[in-house]
């Protein structure tokens, strides 16, 4: 980073993953979850984490009471979100505001209408009341030393409409002496060059703005970076870009644009190598995986696949790639496929410590090409390719060899069964007969569907004679039909995930028979998994 870059501001960031970022479709997050969330954020450094909204419902109540107890934030500040006073009440007797003050928070970001449409329709009251609303509430709190930022709702379709009331809510809320306006783009239907212009403007006459963009354009990152160009100095957003209908800014994205890009100092210039595994971290508590292709953090952000980028890499780091990987926690990855050159597979060997000579290098281009037009697809199946690598160089599997398997399912309709199929009884059961150390071993155990149960009995028969087996679990199962038209005649795909606790590897079937498919994904999984558990020990 250059000195003029460093020489640019300092941008304040307010996460709202656990407020705003909950709101998306499909995301719940126990008292826990939110709690772990925080101090995820907290690690990565972000300014301030707005933790919810007080008074709202228990599990928020509960939030802010623990909060206080167990956190012990080393970077960010907590954050409480409420409204004003309710239209025609006193401020000091109003529920909203004291759910604040109880909250226990230094800090308080607080809602108020800057579209007249609302305070008119949706509040129902006259604009002199929603000003005097503003006023009050902010008033009363910074009065007792509570630190208050406004969150000016619809601001720009509000501006737009009217924009001497727009900017009254924002001079009523300066004049009771809030720390920071925030002009929000609500609706998200703004622009970049809108959005530049009007807090432009508006920062001739206000200085302390900040920016909150909803991402209903998909320009919610560039619009953010417009507002920080015209004079924003706070940005709110969430960690991943969730959020209601298609989610907030997405703090993943705008962090290192804005410090790595731009020059701005956001979080800890120490702590940008964090992006990655936060993001990561935080889905996998949310339970909602991060996109493999999301700028800087998703799993693709560095990939190489063509032969041509993949040399040019290895030749000269970063002849494909925008920045470093490594500055934000990312690495560089080179995938496998009917598209890839020699060099990519002498990298993917490096990585693997293994030595690959011409001979072997031109069967595996072949084996690989052959296979990949019958339907695999190494560059998801990173476990099953290292195999293959491995069984071009001469390697094979020795653990255990298998004679044969059965798999029976068996179905029986019970009572009502034709009225409701969820009621009928299916029982499913696998017999794996495997030579493992010299000795015949023959397993049966039944389970949920063939792949379960082959899954189980698989397990049965070889734990015993590798103990450390036990740790490695399936984590994911899924099945693609190649070619539809054939019904159910089709040649399948699968792909299994499996993980031992530390690592997490892919490996892939392809069969017309999909027991079949599944069997080979299973066999390579516990191979894969066999193979470096001997190799740990």
């Amino acid at each position: 980073m250059s000195a003029s870059l460093k020489a640019l501001k300092k941008i304040e960031i307010l996460d709202t993953t656990l407020r705003d970022g909950s709101q998306q479709e499909g995301l719940s997050l126990t008292v826990d979850d939110k709690l772990k969330v925080a101090e995820q954020l907290d690690i990565l450094g972000v300014t301030y984490i707005e933790g919810g909204w007080p008074g709202a419902h228990p599990k928020d109540n509960e939030f802010f009471k623990r909060a206080l107890k167990e956190l012990n934030f080393k970077n960010s500040k907590l954050v409480a979100f409420g409204a004003t006073r309710k239209a025609g009440a006193k401020t000091e007797t109003d529920q909203n505001i004291k759910n604040l003050l109880n909250s226990g928070c230094e800090y308080v970001c607080m809602v108020a209408k800057a579209w007249d449409l609302h305070v008119k329709y949706a509040l129902l009251t006259t604009l002199d009341e929603a000003k005097k609303m503003v006023y009050d509430s902010v008033k009363f709190l910074t009065d007792k030393d509570i630190k208050v930022f406004l969150d000016a709702e619809h601001f720009f379709d509000g501006y737009k409409a009217n924009k001497n009331f727009a900017l009254s809510i924002l001079k009523a809320a300066q004049d009771a002496g809030a720390l920071r306006l925030v002009l929000c783009d609500t609706n998200g239907g703004s622009l970049p060059d809108e959005i530049s212009a009007t807090v432009g403007q508006v920062n001739k006459t206000f200085k302390t703005l900040g920016i909150h963009c909803h991402n209903d354009t998909g320009c919610a990152v560039a619009n953010s970076i417009a507002a920080v160009k015209s004079g924003a100095i706070q940005v709110q957003g969430c960690i991943n870009g969730y959020g209601e209908r298609t989610g907030n800014a997405d703090l993943s994205v705008l962090i290192p644009n804005l410090s790595l890009k731009l020059g701005y100092e956001t979080i800890p210039e120490k702590n940008i190598y964090l992006l990655t595994p936060v993001a990561n971290h935080i889905a996998e508590l949310i339970n909602t995986a991060v996109s493999p292709q999301k700028p800087y953090v998703g799993s693709a952000a560095f990939a190489h696949k063509a032969g041509l980028h993949t040399s040019a890499n290895a030749r000269k780091a970063g002849a494909y790639e925008h920045i470093d990987p490594t500055l934000v926690g990312n690495t560089a990855r080179y995938l496998v496929s009917e598209m890839s050159g020699k060099a990519t597979l002498k990298l993917k060997a490096k990585e693997l410590n293994l030595k690959l000579d011409e001979q072997a290098l031109n069967v595996l281009v072949d084996e690989l090409k052959k296979r990949e037009y019958a339907g695999y697809h190494y560059e998801a199946a990173d476990g099953s390719f290292e195999l293959l690598m491995r069984r071009v160089l001469g390697w094979q599997p020795n653990y255990f060899t298998v004679e044969s398997f059965r798999v029976e399912t068996i179905w029986r309709p019970s009572e009502n069964a034709e009225l409701n199929l969820m009621h009928s009884d299916v029982l499913t059961e696998a017999t794996v007969k495997l030579f493992i150390n010299n000795e015949r071993v023959i397993v049966t155990r039944e389970g949920n569907g063939p792949v379960n149960a082959l899954d189980n009995a698989l397990r049965a028969a070889i734990e015993p004679y590798y103990p450390k087996l036990k740790r490695v679990h399936l984590t994911d199962y899924k099945v693609r039909v190649l070619d539809s038209d054939k019904a159910t005649a089709a040649v399948t795909r699968v792909l299994i995930d499996t993980s031992d606790g530390e690592k997490t590897w892919s490996t892939i079937g392809v069969s017309e028979n999909i027991i079949d498919a599944s069997w080979e994904a299973l066999l390579d999984s516990i191979n894969f998994a066999l193979l470096h558990l001997q190799e740990a020990s």
